[in-house]
């Protein structure tokens, strides 16, 4: 069911468009306006390799297809000789494409530089994944980036009725109830071959259980369609795009307290395999980050349901997992302390450190006194409420505030507390009501707190 034509083709009007670069490759013969070489970025059955080998046989160029997976720099200098030697001897453009070009190593997409960039071949090139990280800089500078979007419904619908009537397909020797395009639309997922693949299984089990005395062909029913595909394959790979989205918007609705997207995204990861240690990780660095101390719980439960994990395996470690998952998304967030820690290492980077101040020094080594070292400190736990007047961070920080509460959670309990214990180390004077209880008492802040 492969199109032969840039005119068959379902999907991606955007690249197809009159004028359009992929257009002019497939109408040019000898020109230079159509000798661009390409790069087609898409998920799976989107068309790559079907858009490649349309522009190949519209053209009337000759087509050469090598796969990342099994060939060699060896392959590619071949290629680049046989086609030199047809442009030279008959005038014959020479289309290379290459299927999943993010597997070639440097030194083979180095390989490919001169035959692109002598003209010797039209390389059109194919990728499920980032050619920013996966193709090497020069090569992709002398190519047109182009990216292929999941297939609509639409698109799929008219891929499945071709399929159905059409010699190359099954001739019309089924029939596709409604309900059943709509199911394997809907399994498909945006993916050509995905729906073709589940047609050609749910038309094998309709023509087996089909009674030959029955008037008319075979009926495919939404039933069939599920006995035979038998779930949803989920797009998902954990090498590529799709494991970067999935985790994305996984951190990204925790985030946002939307507990149940964090839940489907969760499911998506578990059903596609995904390793449970990367989703475990994820989930303690979200409790640290963006619950932080709005809810000091949520590190000890990430980390609790980690150790689960490791502990009973899967697929009972989706249980941990989404609690502690249902636990962060519904917990108060504060990414104070993430934000903290950030400020404090920019500080030290950008040389901003001073020396430690010498009562805070090491004095417990020979000559330590002599050179004033401890000198003058004063032990916290002698003090009244356990809290000494005394500076600790270098002269060149002195006043530095990193850490600011917001007021959610336990939060709102700590900024008062937090702004208690300033006052203190800092000499200043503290509210009335407040200088009996010390840096404990309980503020009218803290009272309101949920």
């Amino acid at each position: 069911m492969r199109p032969t034509s840039l005119d068959e083709v379902a999907g991606q009007r955007h690249l197809l468009r009159p004028g359009s670069p992929l257009v002019n490759l497939a109408a040019d013969r000898t020109g230079e306006s159509g000798s661009v070489s390409v790069i087609l970025w898409g998920p799976p059955g989107t068309g790559k390799t079907t858009l490649a080998q349309a522009i190949a046989h519209s053209s009337g160029r000759r087509f050469v297809e090598l796969s990342a997976v099994t060939a060699g720099v060896k392959d590619v200098r071949q290629v680049m000789e046989e086609a030199q030697t047809q442009r030279d001897l008959y005038g014959t453009a020479t289309v290379l494409f290459l299927d999943e070009i993010h597997r070639f190593t440097k030194a083979q997409q180095d390989a490919l530089l001169p035959g692109v960039e002598n003209g010797w071949v039209i390389l059109v090139a194919a990728t499920t994944e980032n050619p920013s990280f996966s193709v090497v800089a020069p090569l992709l500078s002398r190519s047109l980036l182009l990216t292929l979007e999941q297939l609509g419904d639409e698109d799929l619908e008219l891929l499945l009725d071709r399929a159905v009537a059409d010699p190359r397909g099954l001739q019309g020797a089924v029939e596709l109830a409604e309900d059943a395009r709509a199911m394997i639309v809907r399994l498909a997922s945006g993916d050509a071959r995905r729906a073709l693949t589940a047609l050609e299984a749910s038309a094998i089990a309709a023509a087996a259980a089909h009674d030959e005395d029955a008037a008319g062909p075979p009926v495919v029913t939404a039933e069939l369609v599920a006995e035979s595909v038998d779930r949803a394959l989920l797009r998902y790979d954990r090498q590529g795009d799709e494991h970067y989205d999935v985790i994305s918007a996984f951190i990204k609705s925790v985030r946002g307290s939307d507990v149940d997207a964090a839940l489907h995204y969760l499911a998506r990861m578990i059903e596609a395999g995904e390793d449970p240690r990367f989703i475990a990780r994820r989930i303690i660095i979200s409790a640290s980050e963006d619950i932080g101390m709005a809810d000091p719980q949520a590190l000890p439960i990430a980390v609790a349901a980690a150790q689960a994990v490791q502990l009973i395996g899967m697929p009972e470690g989706r249980i941990p997992l989404a609690e502690a998952t249902v636990y962060l998304a519904t917990a108060p967030k504060s990414n104070a302390a993430y934000a903290a820690i950030g400020e404090a290492i920019g500080d030290v980077k950008a040389g901003r450190m001073g020396r430690v101040p010498k009562p805070l020094r090491d004095a417990h080594y020979p000559g330590a006194k002599r050179l004033g070292h401890g000198t003058g400190y004063r032990y916290a736990h002698d003090a009244p409420f356990g809290v000494a007047e005394q500076q600790h961070l270098p002269d060149e920080l002195r006043g530095r505030e990193y850490y600011r509460p917001s007021g959610n959670g336990l939060e709102r309990e700590i900024g008062p507390r937090l702004e208690r214990l300033r006052a203190i180390l800092r000499g200043e004077p503290m509210p009335k009501r407040e200088a009996a209880g010390g840096p404990d008492a309980e503020s009218a802040e803290a009272g309101d707190a949920d």
